[in-house]
């Protein structure tokens, strides 16, 4: 049966365009000074690759960044996702001084990013995914359904071997993609969509319509979403 997040993503696909369909990722960026046992790190937060939280290890606040951030920001949603982002960090840190790649030998910084995102799919469903990079190179792959790691440079070997051996990294990198990540998509598609009420609400009906079919899709509102969400669940209850 479908969840929440999979009527939205899926009501969506019927009436958007393509392309329309959301997403929502995370691009975490942590730097470590061996010489001198520094860190540093940052992450973004992106809905359909616009930014709408910067967070920086030396700032130690998240901030909301667009409408969609200051939006949220008054939410439950909000902290939950901040402490989310505080245990990846600690992970990573924890993590990437085991990671080095075999037979490296630059003295300077090592640095490990890694995307995490999911995503609404044309039927209804949805996805989560982890991209992990060392010093720019992407090297490894892990598909959170699947539990699926896939290595894209040989010099992650050791890397993969350290986190698929690990159940517990391996179950928080799926935890968070497949599970937090969706129930949070679909937290912002709400907010998403009463942003868009309020703002053709003010600013009234485009001069131009090239496609009227796809205009009257993106102003619907979220009453309206709530009464197609509650009809949707009803006839696959079959109540």
């Amino acid at each position: 049966m479908l969840s929440l997040l999979g009527l939205l993503c899926l009501l969506h696909g019927i009436w958007a365009a393509p392309g329309d369909l959301h997403s929502l990722c995370y691009d975490f960026t942590v730097i470590f000074k061996p010489v001198i046992q520094q860190w540093s790190c940052e992450v973004q937060g992106k809905v359909d690759e616009k930014s709408f939280l910067y967070y920086n290890c030396d700032i130690k606040e998240v901030k909301p960044s667009g409408l969609l951030g200051k939006e949220i920001q008054r939410t439950n949603t909000w902290e939950e996702q901040n402490e989310m982002l505080m245990d990846v960090i600690d992970v990573f840190k924890q993590q990437l001084p085991e990671v080095e790649p075999k037979n490296y030998t630059i003295r300077g910084p090592l640095t490990l990013q890694g995307r995490m995102s999911c995503q609404c799919e044309a039927n209804g469903l949805s996805n989560g995914s982890w991209r992990f990079s060392f010093n720019g190179q992407i090297f490894l792959l892990f598909d959170s359904k699947k539990r699926k790691w896939t290595v894209v440079h040989s010099g992650a070997r050791l890397m993969e071997k350290t986190w698929v051996n690990d159940r517990d990294v391996t179950e928080f990198f799926r935890k968070i993609s497949v599970g937090d990540c969706r129930r949070w998509l679909e937290n912002f598609l709400v907010h998403w969509d009463k942003m868009l009420e309020t703002t053709v609400s003010i600013s009234g009906p485009p001069t131009v319509v090239p496609n009227a079919f796809h205009a009257k899709a993106t102003t619907i509102g979220p009453r309206l979403w709530t009464l197609l969400v509650i009809l949707t669940i009803s006839v696959l209850l079959g109540t």
